[in-house]
Order: structure tokens, then sequence, then C-alpha cells
């Protein structure tokens, strides 16, 4: 495995979590505190949007806690199995937003399903009440 890039905080307890799993699974990293790495750290919170760590830098990409792992095994486990992309950033924008518009779809109809049927308990409960 290649180097891994992990930004933390000294405050940051899931932060010492990740890098306790990262030594007992032989992980290799090199952790960057955001404070001393202020102008790294902002210019992948201008990229990613999320000023969350800890953030793992790993070829090339970024790997943001809730956006791309949950856990810390979830982690390892990503890391292990990476390979770079043979598609360019265009193909791999393109489907994302494909992917994350079929998310948003869903969970709209999900929404529209649940909204739907507290409506019905509404009216029937109301129904009910006028008899």
């Amino acid at each position: 495995m290649n180097k891994i890039e992990i930004y933390t905080n000294k405050n940051c307890s899931y932060c010492k979590q990740i890098k306790e799993e990262f030594d007992k699974s032989k992980v290799e990293f090199e952790e960057k505190s955001v404070e001393n790495f202020k102008d790294d750290y902002q210019q992948i919170v201008n990229l990613t949007g999320l000023p969350t760590v800890p953030t793992i830098k790993y070829e090339g990409e970024y790997f943001v806690p809730g956006r791309d792992y949950g856990t810390p095994q979830q982690l390892i486990s990503i890391l292990q199995t990476f390979k770079i992309s043979e598609y360019n950033d265009s193909r791999k924008v393109l489907e994302r937003i494909k992917t994350l518009n079929f998310h948003i779809n869903t969970a709209f109809g999900r929404l529209d399903q649940l909204l739907r049927k507290i409506e019905t308990k509404i009216n029937t409960d109301e129904h009910k009440s006028t008899d």
C-alpha cells in the first residue's frame, strides 16, 4: 500500500481511533495535524466542501468520514482494495452526478410515500371523528 496521509486534530477522538486501527492493521501512514498543515488542509476543505477530520488522502483521492466511510474497518478495507480509476475526471464526475441524482430521486420518492401515508391517516382519523 502506498503512502497514506491522515489529516487530524489533537482533540479528535475519531482521529485517534482511526490511527489506532491503522497501527493494529499495520497500515503505514503520515499524520498531518490541521494546525500544522493549515494551507494544505484548507485546500482539501475547498475541494471537498467538508471541514471534517480525519480526512484521508490516498493515491490523489480524498476519503472523508461519513461521506466515504463509516468505520475504521471500512476505511481500511477501502484503502486495501483501492484501485486508481481508468476513467478521466469528467467521466467520473458525470457518473457520480447520475448516482447522486438517483439517490435524491429515491429519497424524494420515499418521502412522498411517507407523506401520502400520513395524509391518509389524518384524513381517516378526521373522518372517524366527524361520524
